[in-house]
C-alpha cells in the first residue's frame, strides 16, 4: 500500500528569494561542470513500512577523484560550503526494482517509492549520471510495531545551546564533533522505552541543517543512541518565504509520521529551549490517542540564557490529559518519572 501522506501544494511561482538562489546555484553549477566536477549522491537514512519507503539523499558536485568518505564526512565549516546539483536524474534500486527520480531544489532527494521489504533494515542503492553508487539505509517498520519515538536533537540529546544564532553557528560549524557533550541519561531513557517493543521505531526531527547529518549520525552512534532516520531541514529560502520555518518543519514532520505509521503510539521527546512543548501539545490535540507520553528536558538557567536570553525557564504547561507531560533536567530523572507513572 502507498504512503497516505500527500505533500502540500507548492505556490505556482517561487518566492523571489528562491528564484535568486536558484539562479546563483545554476551559475556555480555551470562553472564547476566546465572544470570537470561530477555529481555524487550523499545518502541519508530513510524509512517506510509495508509497501513503500521514503528515500532521502542529496546530489552534490565534487571534483574528479573525490573519495566517498570525503563526501560523507566533511568536517566543521566545510560542510556548509558544498555545491549542489538540481534537476539531476537519479536511479534508485531497491531489492531489484528500479525507480527514476530527479533531484529537487538544493539537490535534495525526498521520494516515496513502492517497495516490498521485510521489517528491519534494508538498503536503497542510489546513483546519478554514472557516479559511484551510494547506499542509503532504510528502516522498514513492522505493521505489528506498537511504539515509536520522535526525538528532538539540539539540547535534547546533545548540548548545543540552540537557537541563539552566533552560539549555534559556532557550535555547529567550528567545534569538532568529539568535543560535543551528550545530555546525561538520554541514551538510557531511549533504550528503556524501545525495550518495550522489539519492533519499536525511533526518528530524530530537528531544525538543524542537512549539512550536519553525517556528523550527527556519528555522534548518536558514539554515545549509544538508537539508530534511526534524521529529518532535518535546509537553512536557505523556500518556495514561499525568505527563510524556512523551523517550527513549521517540525509540525509537518510530526503530522506526516503519524499519518504514515498509524500502527504506532508515539513518545515525543524534546526540551523547553525552543517550541517543543507547544508543538507536542498540538500533536496530541490533532491526533487523539496517538501519543502516550511527552517527555521534556528542562534546561538550566544558564542554558536558558543561551537559548532565550532570559534567566528563567519558561513556565510549565498543564499536562495534556490524554498524554501525560513529564519534565526533568536529564534522561535519568525523566526515566525515573516515567517508571513511576507506569
Amino acid at each position: 500500500m502507498p504512503s497516505p501522506w500527500r505533500p502540500p501544494n507548492l505556490p505556482a511561482r517561487l518566492h523571489r528569494s528562491a528564484r535568486l538562489e536558484d539562479r546563483m546555484h545554476a551559475v556555480v553549477e555551470r562553472l564547476l561542470r566546465r572544470r570537470g566536477w561530477l555529481p555524487r549522491v550523499l545518502p541519508y537514512v530513510g524509512y517506510g513500512t509495508d509497501g513503500w519507503v521514503r528515500v532521502l539523499g542529496r546530489v552534490l558536485l565534487t571534483p574528479p577523484g573525490t573519495r566517498r568518505r570525503d563526501v560523507e564526512r566533511g568536517r566543521g565549516w566545510r560542510r556548509f560550503f558544498c555545491a549542489t546539483a538540481n534537476g539531476v536524474p537519479v536511479t534508485i534500486e531497491i531489492n531489484g526494482t528500479v525507480h527514476q527520480v530527479t533531484s529537487g531544489r538544493g539537490g535534495y532527494i525526498d521520494e516515496v517509492v513502492e517497495a516490498v521489504l521485510p521489517a528491519g533494515w534494508a538498503t536503497a542503492h542510489l546513483s546519478a549520471q554514472g557516479c559511484a553508487q551510494a547506499d542509503a539505509p532504510l528502516r522498514v517498520v513492522s505493521p505489528t510495531a506498537r511504539i515509536g519515538i520522535v526525538s528532538d536533537i539540539d539540547d535534547t540529546v546533545v548540548i548545543t545551546a540552540m537557537p541563539r544564532p552566533l552560539v549555534a553557528a559556532w557550535n555547529t560549524m567550528m567545534l569538532p564533533e568529539a568535543s560535543r557533550r551528550a545530555v546525561p541519561g538520554m541514551a538510557e531513557l531511549y533504550e528503556s522505552v524501545l525495550a518495550q517493543d522489539e519492533d519499536a521505531f525511533v526518528v530524530y526531527v530537528s531544525t538543524g541543517a542537512w549539512n550536519v547529518a553525517p556528523a550527527l549520525s556519528d555522534f548518536l552512534a558514539r554515545h549509544g543512541f538508537p539508530h534511526g532516520p534524521l529529518l532535518l531541514t535546509d537553512w536557505g529560502p523556500t518556495a514561499d518565504s525568505w527563510f524556512r520555518s523551523g517550527r513549521g518543519h517540525k509540525r509537518t514532520q510530526l503530522l506526516r509520521l503519524m499519518a504514515e505509521l498509524p500502527q504506532l503510539t508515539w513518545v515525543l521527546i524534546g526540551d523547553d529551549g525552543q517550541h517543543d512543548p507547544d508543538l507536542y501539545a498540538e500533536a496530541v490535540a490533532a491526533c487523539p490517542g496517538r501519543v502516550s507520553a511527552v517527555l521534556i528536558r528542562q534546561l538550566t538557567a544558564a542554558q536558558q540564557v543561551l537559548t532565550h536570553g532570559t534567566p528563567e525557564p519558561l513556565p510549565e504547561k498543564a499536562p495534556a490529559p490524554s498524554a501525560p507531560e513529564l519534565r526533568a533536567p536529564d534522561g535519568y530523572a525523566l526515566l525515573a518519572k516515567l517508571r513511576a507513572r507506569a
